[in-house]
Formats: structure tokens, C-alpha cells, sequence
């Protein structure tokens, strides 16, 4: 490569995508779309739900409706351009949007790592000291925790993105990803990425660490709890409170781990860079989808509240 291109500074990027298949680019428009679709449909009727039920309207449920706002955010920053993407013969991002694609995705999965960890600490009010719930999950504490979780995760964004994009990039122009992952634009920058690596490890490290930790301290007191609890089906109601919140946990930290922590496949790195890609589409798309599918499945509260609107419904419609 000549000095001439290795100085040029660039100003927008180009996505390698998943596939150059066009065919295969069209069907993956289209499930990608009617993924998101039902994502929006899914947390947006999840929301209307909990406002619209009184009996729903207690901290668990104020969290659940954050997390339904937080998951429509999460797969609108990501959904829209890879749609663009897979139809587009250009499938190109400018500078300022690739920062502020990583942004906010950096911000939104940050934020739904502490309000998950704030959801759990709801439950472990909620089981382990019920005569103070009222009290320790006030309305008050609860907007606390929500706001926090929001900027505990913008100002780590802000960090990434600011050290990110101060950075040369003059290697290539050729994102290889479906969209702006700082671990594929730290490839591209010509400039010392040493701070990068350090704010990745002392900074993106000790959050993922500290809210798993803080859920998995939060069971730890509720199993000890629910083993106290003389009769079966106490030990079971309590439990069954915490099951839904518990699996997308589950899901949505081991998606990250994975993700980001697995070791490189021996299959070459063609096969590495397409499963980064392919747990990308689940963890921003598909796991926005599955969870309010997970609390309406094994939530008996909100599957009641949703038979009564459909009676409702049902009743203005015959009359």
C-alpha cells in the first residue's frame, strides 16, 4: 500500500455484511424484518399492558415496562440500517453515523446490563424482606434505579465512543461486521489503540462482571430464602416470581459471554468472523424479541391481565 493511502483519512465506512448472496441477502431482509416487526409489537403491546392494568402496577412491572422501552431502542439501533443493508448496492455509514451506531449500542446494552441487576435486586426485596418492600422499592427508589441504570450506561458509551473515534482510520473503509462493533473499527485505526484495550478491559470488563455478580449475589440470598420456606408450594410461588427474570439473564449475559469470550474457532477465521455476526443478529434482535414471549409465557399475572383486555375487547365487540 502506497504512503498516499495510508494517510488518507477516512470519512465513511462500508459494511462486508453477512453473505453477497443476493438471494440470500433478500431472505434475510425479510426475516429480519418480521423479526422487528414483532419485536415492536411484542414490547410496545407488553407496555400498553402494564399501563393500562392496575393491578400490574408495581415496581416489578415498572421494571419489566423499562425493559420492554429499553428492548424496542436496543433493536431499533441496530435493525433498521442492517434492513438498508442487506437491500442497498452501497452499504455504507458515514463517520458521525458509525458513532453514533456505536453509541448507542454500546449505551443500550450497558443500560440493560444494570437494570437487569436492578430487576433482580427488586426480587430480592421483594422475597427476602417483604415487610420492607414497600418501603426499600418505593416509587421513588424505583426511578432511581431506572435513571441510573440510563446514565451508568450512556457515560460508559460516551467513554468508548470518545476514545474510539479520536482514533486514525486509514487501513480500509470495510467494516467487517453488520455494524459499527468497536472491536471491528479498532481493527481499521491506524493510530496506538493501546488506551482502547485498556478502557475495554478496566472499563466494558468490570461492568459486565459487577452486574452479573450483583444477580448472582441477589439468588444467592433468595435460594437461601426459598429453602426456608416450610411448605412446597411457597417454595414454588417464590420461585415462580423469579423464573422469567432469571432466564433472560440467562440468555441475554451468555449471549455476551459468548460472544466476546469464547475462544477462536478452529475452523479459520472466515468461520470465526460469520458466527460474530450471527450471535450479533440474536443478541440484538432476536433476544429484544424472546423476552416479553418469556414473561408472558411464565407469568400467570400478566397472562391473566392480557385474557381480561381480550375479554374486554371481546365484550365491545358483540355489543
Amino acid at each position: 500500500m502506497s504512503e498516499e493511502n495510508t494517510t488518507t483519512v477516512i470519512k465513511e465506512f462500508v459494511f462486508v455484511g453477512l453473505t453477497s448472496d443476493p438471494t440470500l441477502q433478500l431472505i434475510l431482509f425479510f426475516v429480519i424484518l418480521a423479526i422487528y416487526m414483532t419485536t415492536l409489537v411484542e414490547n410496545l403491546g407488553m407496555i400498553a399492558l402494564i399501563r393500562a392494568t392496575p393491578r400490574l402496577q408495581t415496581p416489578m412491572y415498572f421494571f419489566l415496562s423499562s425493559l420492554s422501552f429499553l428492548d424496542i431502542c436496543y433493536s431499533s439501533a441496530f435493525a433498521p440500517m442492517a434492513l438498508v443493508n442487506f437491500i442497498a448496492d452501497k452499504k455504507s455509514i458515514s463517520l458521525i453515523g458509525c458513532a453514533m451506531q456505536m453509541y448507542f449500542s454500546i449505551s443500550l446494552g450497558s443500560i440493560e446490563c444494570f437494570l437487569l441487576a436492578a430487576m433482580a435486586y427488586d426480587r430480592y426485596v421483594a422475597i427476602c424482606k417483604p415487610l420492607l418492600y414497600p418501603v426499600l422499592m418505593s416509587p421513588r427508589v424505583c426511578t432511581f434505579l431506572v435513571v441510573g441504570s440510563y446514565v451508568l450506561g450512556l457515560l460508559h458509551s460516551l467513554v468508548h465512543t470518545v476514545f474510539t473515534f479520536r482514533l486514525s482510520f486509514c487501513h480500509s473503509n470495510k467494516i467487517n461486521h453488520l455494524y459499527c462493533d468497536i472491536t471491528a473499527l479498532l481493527s481499521l485505526s491506524c493510530s496506538d489503540i493501546y488506551i482502547n484495550e485498556l478502557l475495554m478491559f478496566y472499563v466494558a470488563g468490570p461492568v459486565e462482571a459487577t452486574t452479573i455478580l450483583s444477580v448472582m449475589v441477589s439468588y444467592m440470598y433468595i435460594l437461601t430464602n426459598i429453602v426456608r420456606i416450610s411448605s412446597s408450594a411457597g417454595r414454588l410461588k417464590a420461585f415462580s416470581t423469579c423464573t422469567s427474570h432469571l432466564t433472560v439473564v440467562t440468555i441475554f449475559h451468555g449471549a455476551i459471554l459468548i460472544l466476546h469470550f469464547r475462544p477462536t474457532s478452529s475452523n479459520g477465521p472466515a468461520f470465526q468472523d460469520v458466527s460474530d455476526k450471527v450471535l450479533t443478529v440474536f443478541y440484538t434482535i432476536v433476544i429484544p424479541l424472546l423476552n416479553p414471549l418469556i414473561y408472558t409465557v411464565r407469568n400467570k399475572e400478566v397472562k391473566d391481565a392480557l385474557a381480561g383486555i381480550q375479554r374486554k375487547m371481546y365484550a365491545k365487540m358483540i355489543k
